[in-house]
């Protein structure tokens, strides 16, 4: 999958010096954008990206299985591609570049076809990704009228007709941006609520003298996010992993 320069995000770590562990992260609103959107990732991409021979349990047997499969025993109009690199429709996921840092692959244009009968009603209940596809119906015709992909998150009123958009500023990303979060080494994800979030978090991990806490604010690009993503599917501890027992030049 190419990757596009997209700009570093940053996050602040407090490490246990003696333990040499996270305790927990300061991250700003685009850090848990990108965290966040990994849940959007289909098994397929995130096998690709992580690779097949790195990924825990048989998923990456299921994939190289079709990687291999000889398209003669497909069903007509399926193609190894589209199970190997689905189309991620999650507006979230693919809200931009910067927030996921993985470079989702946007959705696809979709078609039906384009003659209409009886009036304005279109000719079959066919949909394709592929323009100008030959309409299965007995029409003759192909598929050239685009249609639009209506996701969940878009609300409709009380008659069935979408909602008017948000501006584009006010629905970007996923978090608000009014708060700094707190990112734990399990990347369980919370909104800071001040000192006493951090004295609680001291307070579990039983550090007495505040001197024992390091600072370290890392940068997260395409190789870091793709990191944190390998290590949140095998390890619990995947900022320790990726930032502090790795030996990785983005920590300043």
């Amino acid at each position: 999958m190419p990757k596009t320069k997209a700009t570093a995000l940053s996050m602040k770590l407090y490490i246990d010096r003696k333990a040499q562990r996270l305790l927990f992260a300061e991250a700003s609103k685009d850090v848990v954008d990108f965290l966040f959107a990994i849940l959007a990732l289909p098994v397929a991409t995130a096998v690709e990206l992580v690779g097949k021979e790195a990924m825990v349990g048989c998923v990456g047997n299921l994939y190289a299985s079709v990687e291999k499969l000889d398209s003669t025993y497909l069903q007509a109009g399926v193609a190894n591609v589209d199970l190997l690199c689905p189309t991620v429709v999650s507006p979230y996921a693919i809200a931009n570049t910067r927030r996921s840092l993985l470079c989702l692959p946007k959705a696809k244009n979709l078609f039906r076809c384009g003659k209409t009968v009886a009036g304005s009603t279109y000719c079959g209940n066919y949909i394709t990704d592929m323009y100008n596809k030959k309409c299965p119906g007995n029409c003759g015709n192909h598929m050239t009228a685009a249609v639009q992909y209506l996701s969940s998150a878009v609300p409709s009123n009380d008659s069935g007709k979408v909602a008017a958009a948000a501006p584009q500023s006010a629905a970007e990303g996923i978090v608000q941006g009014v708060v700094t979060y707190m990112v734990l080494d399990d990347l369980t994800v919370t909104p800071m609520a001040g000192v006493s979030s951090v004295a609680t978090v001291l307070n579990t991990f039983a550090v007495r003298d505040i001197g024992d806490l390091q600072e370290k604010t890392v940068q997260l690009g395409y190789k870091e996010g793709l990191a944190i993503l390998k290590a949140s599917l095998k390890s619990k501890s995947v900022l320790t992993n990726v930032f502090v027992h790795a030996n990785n030049s983005s920590v300043a």
